[in-house]
């Protein structure tokens, strides 16, 4: 493997497994869940477990989420700058859906060496298969412009389908509007939603969580097609859910690598609320 002067960074609701960033050299630069009055660093602090915000969402606790700042993210350019790295290239969720995307451009204009901002127009494992086709194109001699190209060629790749018990958290963030959130609550309705150019698009709208399930499982084999793939199956508080749907996509997919099954972490949770299922489907790497 060539050495690595070039640094992949990402977020840490890119849902990129510890071992796997390890793997690969990707920097997880962690977003903020607050619970009550009290700020946590996903993935750093004990209080930011997925547990812990299902558990404050259930209880009424009022529940955000934050951006890092664009001095925390030239605080990670600089620290790599100082590690030998050349260059940046710097993958995230959606900016249609969070200012993380804008807080690494506005660091990079200040950064000691060229960082390449990339707007991965997805959330959750969407980003993180960005961030890993970009990774992989480093890996293998590419230039730090080839691997954004290729971050944001496969972050439009990757369909993104999820359900939700209910909108009513979505609607809390802001990420759906309040007329949607309430004609769901009152149709007692089960939505199935999608990211879309990098904003959650209502999709379908069925009746039980047994329906929705299954037709998730059905948009995700249409989404595969015929060509190989990855699949990550995400949740909050529901692996069986999660566990049952990834065991059927395994046996109709033709999988690059066998399914993950991973529970969204804190900021993720903090938006879809308990019960959340969805399923990302990304090209295989080639």
């Amino acid at each position: 493997m060539p050495e690595r002067r070039i640094a992949v960074v990402t977020d840490s609701p890119a849902s990129v497994p510890d071992d796997v960033a390890a793997e690969h050299g990707i920097v997880v630069v962690p977003l903020q869940v607050i619970v009550g009055a009290t700020s946590y660093d996903e993935g750093v602090d004990e209080g930011a477990s997925p547990e812990m915000v299902a558990q404050a969402l259930r209880e009424f606790t009022p529940v955000s989420t934050s951006r890092p700042s664009p001095t925390r993210m030239a605080e990670v350019y600089a620290s790599l700058a100082e590690q030998g790295y050349a260059e940046v290239v710097a993958v995230h969720l959606s900016s249609k859906m969070s200012g993380t995307y804008d807080a690494a451009e506005v660091a990079a204009r200040t950064s000691p060496i060229p960082v390449h901002p990339v707007d991965s127009c997805q959330v959750g494992p969407g980003t993180g298969y960005a961030a890993l086709a970009a990774a992989a194109v480093i890996e293998a001699g590419g230039s730090a412009e080839e691997a954004a190209e290729a971050a944001r060629a496969r972050g439009v790749a990757c369909e993104s389908l999820f359900y939700v018990d209910t909108l009513e958290y979505l609607r809390r963030g802001g990420r759906v509007g309040a007329a949607a959130a309430l004609l769901g609550g009152a149709l007692a309705v089960k939505p199935l939603l999608k990211v879309t150019d990098g904003r959650i698009d209502s999709l379908e709208k069925v009746r039980t969580a047994g329906r929705a399930l299954a037709r998730l499982e059905e948009l995700a084999v249409q989404a595969a097609g015929e060509g190989q793939v990855e699949v990550t199956v995400a949740h909050l508080a529901s692996p069986d859910r999660a566990e049952t749907l990834a065991e059927r996509l395994s046996d109709r997919l033709d999988l690059a690598e066998p399914a993950r099954i991973a529970e969204v972490g804190a900021v993720l949770g903090a938006h879809v609320g308990p019960g959340m299922v969805a399923v990302c489907v990304a090209p295989a790497l080639t």
